[in-house]
């Protein structure tokens, strides 16, 4: 089993497209998928055995990042591989010299939680009613990762 994570390129977009509807009940569009070049981004794909399994999309703004998506294709999920890109992406953070790292995350979305918390996030805050969902809405949990504390 070969295991890659890799800056995302043009030709990993048609994959990500059909990854990103079945992964999240709110899905991006086509066009911001496809701006892959915005001002201090940095995406990546997870590729298991020449296929894009997962994907993170990211900014970095003078060492504060912000984690916009992160995606594994539900056919993969449970299985580590949400575990192996954030720790990536975490990676690629700390050699950027990021000094915080910051996500919202769907207050349903407890597995994202658990995952995030377990490496090292902290819930900082909450959106109310951030989330559009099939009944209403739900609050964005506001989480953050600290390379360096501040004394």
């Amino acid at each position: 089993m070969s295991l890659d994570i890799l800056p995302l390129a043009p030709e990993h977009l048609p994959r990500i497209l059909e990854i990103e509807p079945q992964a999240h009940s709110h899905p991006w569009s086509e066009t911001l998928l496809s701006d892959i070049n915005s001002r201090g981004a940095f995406h990546h794909v997870l590729i298991k055995d020449q296929r894009v399994i997962g994907y993170f999309y990211a900014q970095n703004i003078v060492g504060e990042v912000t984690l916009l998506n992160i995606a594994i294709d539900p056919c993969f999920q449970g299985q580590g591989y949400g575990s192996k890109l954030l720790e990536a992406f975490l990676e690629i953070c700390q050699r950027k010299e990021a000094e915080s790292v910051w996500l919202e995350v769907r207050e349903s979305n407890i597995t994202a939680s658990r995952l995030y918390q377990n490496l090292g996030f902290n819930e900082v805050d909450r959106r109310r009613d951030y989330y559009p969902t099939m009944n209403g809405k739900e609050d964005a949990i506001i989480m953050s990762y600290l390379f360096f504390p501040f004394h």
